[in-house]
């Protein structure tokens, strides 16, 4: 295979958005079993392999700061997808990419991504946010999410846990990361930002049929502040609204 990904690291995760050259502006990748949820390929995989492809085909000076999903179809386990990417257009500091990911053997078109990558330069910090106050994650249980994909991440949860589903409180925190100690990067961040699950199940009935349509991820980190945190927790938090 084409070593294509220019984020050093290790782990599972490597693994499984493994790119090869199929082209110009067409790398393929395996849907790894292990990373499955409960109704096919986990989200995060879909997102991690399209800005593993995009981040193969960009200049090595742009890091990700934007990327936007729209999932299309079920990515089967154990098939072959083939992505897609083409650079939209951009200027000396700033790229727009689209990838599409197609299954390999009909065509059809499985989820669609854009994504701007920049040149980042220094600036002034600015924070109108706040970290949650969140005790240690070494004092906290392990979890793991359903699905074989649940056994790549090791999620020690504040709020938010099965008990809530159906109680009209949406609001889920909790710290991650991968179980493999595999060190953070843009692609890792894609993959741990679909870690929740879906709004829905915790207003009215609790649990129904429901799957991540489209998601929004924003890359705010520095290069050091990836490397700072290297194989230790994020923290995440989400909450819903109708």
């Amino acid at each position: 295979m084409t070593p294509a990904l220019k984020e050093e690291s290790m782990g599972s995760l490597d693994d499984a958005v493994t790119l090869e050259a199929a082209g110009p502006g067409v790398w393929t990748s395996y849907a790894d079993p292990d990373h499955e949820s409960m109704n096919g390929m986990f989200g995060g995989w879909t997102a991690a392999v399209s800005v593993a492809a995009v981040i193969a085909s960009a200049d090595e000076a742009l890091r990700p700061s934007a990327l936007t999903i729209s999932y299309l179809s079920v990515v089967t386990p154990q098939t072959t997808s083939a992505i897609h990417v083409e650079r939209l257009g951009g200027s000396r500091s700033i790229d727009h990419w689209r990838a599409d990911l197609r299954a390999s053997d009909t065509g059809e078109l499985q989820a669609t991504a854009s994504m701007v990558l920049t040149a980042r330069r220094p600036t002034e910090a600015h924070d109108q946010w706040s970290m949650p106050r969140a005790a240690a994650p070494n004092t906290l249980p392990e979890f793991h999410a359903p699905g074989t994909q649940g056994q790549q991440t090791d999620i020690r949860r504040l709020s938010g846990d099965d008990d809530g589903f159906g109680s009209g409180d949406t609001r889920t925190t909790h710290w991650i990361r991968m179980a493999s100690g595999r060190q953070l990067d843009h692609i890792q961040l894609a993959y741990l930002a679909d870690q929740f699950a879906p709004r829905s199940f915790y207003w009215g009935v609790g649990q129904r049929p429901s799957a991540t349509l489209t998601m929004t991820v924003y890359f705010h980190a520095t290069e050091d502040e990836l490397a700072e945190v290297g194989a230790g927790y994020i923290l995440n938090e989400a909450t819903g609204t109708r």
